[in-house]
């Protein structure tokens, strides 16, 4: 039996109950879970082991890699920059990125770009990986690029290619690399241990990843065995040339390991943010509210960053999505704690999200990467934190 560490006030035990069932019943390996309410910590989780291969135990300060839960702390960091009078969410990017302005995207706003609707989800060429890992190459091609659809028109999960367009549109405006502007405005300021370009010092605290193939390869079924509300996606995953591939494709190679220490230190701020539960929590907590005297956006800022700006089926993940300005918005299948919820997922099960209607905030970080519906166990800690407030 994995022992579980940390602490939860006095009615929240369920949350401690959930978080021990993922490692005995739904195949946790190394997680944590934190969630504030009010501004406050009430709960505080930790166990398991950090990396599989060694049994390094999971302490309280050991960081985890997020995947796309990055793009949560991004978004703030645009925002941030918005509230300060620095971006306008309706301004052309070409304002602030003038090469953007290729191939006619003169007049695209900058809140395409954080909504998923730019249609720049996909390269004709993709770039070299250690190209892209340095940063420029890939928003000059970026720049260059010509939509796959009208901007506006529709939306479609931008999941590589988010993170180095809204990322430059911080860097043209702050001066500051995405990663860096995020350390200084945000992650200083509330003492968070987060990080989006993981600084070589921290190495040793990050966790291992480790990755479980699907019971079933859908792909290698026959058509007809495939169940008929997963034939559209089960045919686009089958189909190089389908943007549900090509989304994941910017890059040569596409594949990126994400355990290497040259991806976790460059700047990727859609998809390598490294850090702890507590840290998402946290920084969720001063989205809606003061921790600590401090609170990063002000109510009207919240209220732009989290309005809904895209609805319906998604071009790339062919289900339903709802997205604000950079947050993803409940849905179905990601409820979060309620309609008024914001926040973001990560691969493989990470989690962080608000809601301001119950002063909640959340994060949930985790080592063993399963992929598809089967996976409940941040839902499970979300039911378990939505029955304590009863």
């Amino acid at each position: 039996m994995t022992t579980i560490h940390g602490e939860v006030v006095a009615g929240f035990e369920g949350v401690r109950d959930a978080f021990a069932e993922n490692f005995a019943e739904r195949e946790d390996i190394g997680a944590a879970v934190c969630v504030y309410r009010d501004g406050r910590p009430v709960v505080d989780l930790w166990g398991g082991s950090a990396d599989p291969s060694t049994g390094r135990p999971w302490e309280r300060g050991t960081l985890q890699l997020v995947y796309s839960a990055t793009k949560g702390a991004t978004a703030a960091a645009a925002h941030l920059l918005v509230q300060r009078g620095l971006l306008e969410l309706d301004a052309p990017v070409a304002e602030y990125w003038p090469e953007f302005a290729a191939n006619g995207k003169a007049e695209m706003p900058v809140r395409l770009l954080l909504s998923h609707q730019s249609g720049l989800v996909a390269l004709d060429r993709p770039v070299p990986l250690a190209e892209a890992l340095a940063w420029h190459p890939m928003t000059a091609a970026l720049a260059a690029q010509r939509p796959v659809w009208v901007p506006g028109t529709a939306h479609g999960y931008h999941g590589r290619t988010w993170g180095w367009l809204v990322g430059e549109v911080i860097r043209r405006v702050s001066g500051r690399t995405p990663g860096r502007f995020f350390a200084d405005e945000i992650a200083a300021p509330l003492g968070l241990d987060f990080f989006i370009g993981l600084p070589t010092g921290e190495r040793g605290r990050v966790s291992r990843m480790a990755f479980r193939k699907p019971d079933v390869d859908l792909t290698t079924l026959p058509p007809e065995s495939v169940p008929d509300q997963l034939r559209e996606q089960v045919a686009a995953w089958r189909d190089p040339d389908s943007l549900s591939n090509r989304a994941y494709a910017v890059t040569d190679p596409a594949g990126i390991d994400f355990n290497s220490p040259e991806v976790q230190a460059a700047e990727l701020p859609s998809s390598n943010g490294i850090g702890t539960a507590r840290a998402l929590a946290r920084l969720y907590a001063a989205l809606i509210g003061e921790v600590d005297g401090v609170r990063l956006l002000t109510p009207g800022t919240l209220a732009s960053a989290t309005a809904e700006q895209a609805n319906g089926q998604d071009r790339v993940m062919l289900v339903p999505s709802r997205f604000s300005t950079g947050y993803m918005l409940p849905t179905d299948g990601n409820p979060m704690t309620g309609p008024g919820a914001f926040g973001h997922t990560g691969r493989g099960g990470s989690l962080g999200f608000a809601d301001p209607d119950l002063g909640i905030a959340f994060g949930y970080v985790v080592n063993h990467i399963i992929g598809g519906s089967g996976d409940v166990r941040a839902q499970s800690l979300v039911d378990a934190v939505r029955k304590s407030l009863v």
